[in-house]
């Protein structure tokens, strides 16, 4: 007998890539979670940062470098490179469980 109703069961986490190129963030992924992880990709010919207000995470990405961050908080985190201003992003991550 398998009982199933009102029972949760722990979503997987996940990885999704930006790519930072042309001076630009790529979209931000639908369905972020607590646990996610973001991995920030330099396509980029200059210097660039994924660095959220709040202090969460600052990743210094050099031309054609990745560095990755997981989500720990649930809410909404601006990010933004602290070389070039304009650059914005806003990433949703959702409250839910990872194994």
């Amino acid at each position: 007998m398998t009982l199933s109703a009102g029972i949760s069961v722990p979503a997987e986490a996940a990885r999704y890539i930006i790519t930072i190129q042309d001076m630009a963030f790529g979209n931000a992924p639908t369905s972020l979670r607590v646990g996610d992880t973001i991995v920030w990709q330099n396509k980029d010919i200059f210097k660039h940062s994924a660095t959220a207000r709040g202090g969460s995470f600052d990743i210094d990405l050099a031309p054609g470098k990745q560095g990755e961050v997981m989500l720990k908080k649930a809410g909404q985190v601006q990010v933004f490179c602290r070389y070039h201003p304009t650059m914005k992003l806003t990433l949703e991550v959702a409250k839910g469980s990872v194994k």
